[in-house]
């Protein structure tokens, strides 16, 4: 089993950055790929970024791209998502996710385990 929790989220102006933090206990997620994925009101929770098992391998998703870094510490047991140029469409509970598979999978049925969620707000 391994234990996901998220921290990190909160409410910032358009424009801004925040970093989370996805910190693993159990079976360390130095074995799995890791992705975040965010959920907003009345949506389906949508695939933000993934990272392979080291540092080599990342995938996002096109709304992120360029604005949006995933970055793993195994060290520390750790995964991060840089958020810069925050948008008010960025809004959402973000999940952090570990797969016990192998790739860079980006549905939601592909991750066997799950965080409680962090909360994103971004003002206009």
């Amino acid at each position: 089993q391994v234990q996901l929790v998220e921290s990190g989220g909160g409410l910032v102006q358009a424009g801004g950055s925040l970093r989370l933090s996805c910190a693993a206990s159990g079976r360390t997620n130095s074995r799995y790929p890791m992705g975040w994925f965010r959920q907003a009101p009345g949506k389906e929770r949508d695939f933000v970024a993934a990272i392979g098992r080291n540092n080599l391998n990342t995938k996002y998703a096109d709304p992120v791209k360029g604005r949006f870094t995933i970055s793993r510490d195994n060290a520390k047991n750790t995964v991060y998502l840089q958020m810069n140029s925050l948008k008010p469409e960025d809004t959402a509970v973000y999940y952090c996710a570990a797969n016990q598979g192998y790739g860079l999978a980006i549905q939601v049925h592909d991750y066997d385990y799950w965080g409680q969620g962090t909360q994103v707000t971004v003002s206009s």
